[in-house]
């Protein structure tokens, strides 16, 4: 799994890591049932403390995309899916004629808000936050 963290980044480590993983499982990239390093290893690999992790493994329980079990570990759970293949498909596109015109991602980001039009068909956020 490859996460990465980075100090001068706006959110916090703990943010840096739930919102990657998150990202690893709407892309499919981390499928339902796959075990997450443990706490202690991936702070050790990111050079972070394990209550980091461990508030970042939280967010992920409060979203419904991760359970963990005493002895077992944390895994994602059975619940999550993946987005839709078409929508990866252009979230990948925006993403590389973002960095082809060199746009940093908090104004892709606010390209995409600014062109989001919601409706009362909308679906609630799942664990999103804003």
């Amino acid at each position: 799994m490859i996460i990465t963290i980075r100090r001068d980044a706006g959110e916090s480590p703990a943010e840096q890591v739930h919102d990657q993983i998150r990202g690893l499982i709407t892309t499919g990239h981390l499928l339902a049932g796959d075990r997450l390093p443990s706490v202690r290893q991936l702070a050790s690999d990111l050079s972070i403390a394990p209550g980091t992790v461990a508030k970042a493994y939280r967010l992920l329980e409060d979203d419904g995309l991760a359970t963990s079990r005493i002895g077992s570990g944390t895994r994602v759970s059975d619940t999550a899916r993946p987005a839709a293949g078409g929508i990866a498909d252009a979230a990948r596109a925006l993403a590389e004629i973002a960095k082809a015109e060199g746009l940093a991602l908090a104004d892709a980001q606010r390209v995409l808000r600014a062109v989001w039009r919601p409706t009362d068909e909308d679906p609630a956020p799942s664990g999103a936050r804003p």
